[in-house]
């Protein structure tokens, strides 16, 4: 019987065979979704276990190199994600270790990780509560240039019209003008069902589910603080869905979505002043997109931190 090493001596590796008519460096090469468990800590400080997607990937400067050793990076991925909480110095040190398995032939090499985090929500008034999945991508590179790492999540929102909203009063008043003589003193209880009809609502303003979709680079030395990004941002859109709902919590979910009319742009600049005034934010990158219930396209907004060669410099 032959050892393992005689068996791997006798296994060909037409990799290794140079192609000159095709010669030629490559930007990246490797592997994307690959399957692998990650444990992740959002913040609150339990360190929670998720399926994630796994892109891994180096550069290949040799133009005379056929390819890489995927099997490498594939194994690398296994050893590091699988044993140890997900963390910037973690990341870091994955990504050397590939750029050390390939060190004749890459000096650049990223990772792309991403999964769904489960964040328990409370009802607006109910008591009860309920899950809401939150999409985690971390991208991360290592090259000269140095490490760069960010944060990507969204928000779900609804977001009333204020254009509609103020048509819908002016309908309502018009109604009011039509249904009450001005020549006769007001009936208080008459007013009341009025208001409580179908036939006094006559209009309502268009809403529709919304998507902020978020990028942020993290401070030095700051943690993966998904929680504290999404509550930020959610509190101030005022507007975020829900999870168990009752009709006390729908009725509070309307007065919520009166009480926050806005376009895109409004939401946009709420996200921004919001993710600006926390310090363990470097730079980030929002883009919102209303899915128009009016029409058949989306209203979208971008907006972002404003640092000199950051994100805001990005076409």
């Amino acid at each position: 019987m032959h050892s393992h090493e005689n068996t791997a001596r006798l296994l060909p590796d037409v990799a290794v065979q140079a192609q000159p008519h095709l010669a030629g460096a490559l930007d990246w090469v490797g592997m994307d979704g690959i399957e692998v468990p990650v444990r992740f800590d959002a913040g609150d400080g339990n360190v929670e276990r998720a399926s994630a997607q796994v892109g891994a990937f180096v550069n290949l400067t040799r133009p005379d190199k056929r390819g890489i050793h995927m099997s490498r990076l594939y194994l690398l991925v296994d050893r590091h994600l699988g044993a140890n909480p997900l963390d910037a110095a973690m990341i870091e040190a994955l990504l050397q270790a590939f750029l050390e398995s390939h060190k004749d032939l890459s000096d650049r090499a990223r990772i792309s990780i991403r999964f769904d985090h489960l964040v328990r929500r409370p009802a607006l008034r109910s008591g009860n509560s309920g899950w809401r999945a939150y999409p985690v991508s971390i991208e991360a590179s290592l090259s000269p240039e140095g490490f760069q790492l960010e944060l990507g999540t969204e928000v779900v929102y609804s977001s009333t019209c204020p254009a509609s909203a103020a048509l819908s009063r002016q309908m309502i008043q018009e109604q009011f003008a039509r249904d009450f003589d001005a020549a006769q003193p007001l009936d208080h209880a008459a007013v009341l069902a009025w208001l409580g009809s179908e036939q006094g609502i006559v209009a309502t303003p268009h809403a529709q589910r919304s998507v902020a979709r978020l990028l942020v680079r993290l401070a030095d030395g700051v943690g993966f603080n998904l929680i504290s990004t999404l509550d930020r941002v959610e509190q101030a859109l005022g507007t975020p869905v829900q999870t168990a709902v009752k009709r006390e919590d729908e009725q509070a979910f309307a007065l919520a979505n009166g009480g926050n009319l806005m376009f895109c742009e409004d939401a946009a600049r709420r996200i921004q002043k919001a993710l600006d005034a926390d310090p363990r934010i470097a730079d980030f990158h929002v883009r919102l997109e209303h899915q128009e219930s009016l029409h058949p396209h989306d209203a979208v907004a971008y907006a972002s931190k404003g640092v000199p060669g950051g994100y805001g410099s990005a076409a």
